[in-house]
């Protein structure tokens, strides 16, 4: 599982090749509920700059712990020890 890192995470590289805990926590849009309850664990292997995010998780990563169809949720992210 992969992810990019936005410029508030990218921290000039420093995250690249890092492991961090993702987690749902709630939607951004009209989605009603589109959490699974599940946490995934992905690589940080790009920067995306400017983007509007965070982390941009990779499409299989982002079906693990919310609804496909929510496109953008809010989440929680801790570096994985």
């Amino acid at each position: 599982m992969i992810a990019a890192a936005g410029d508030a995470l990218w921290d000039n590289g420093t995250v690249c090749g890092k492991m961090f805990t993702v987690t749902c926590m709630g939607p951004r849009n009209p989605v009603r509920h589109p959490c699974t309850g599940k946490i995934v664990t992905v690589k940080i292997v790009d920067h995306c700059p400017r983007c509007p995010s965070t982390i941009d998780l990779s499409q299989e990563a982002f079906t693990i712990i919310a609804n496909p169809v929510a496109g953008v949720i809010n989440v929680d992210y801790k570096q994985y020890a």
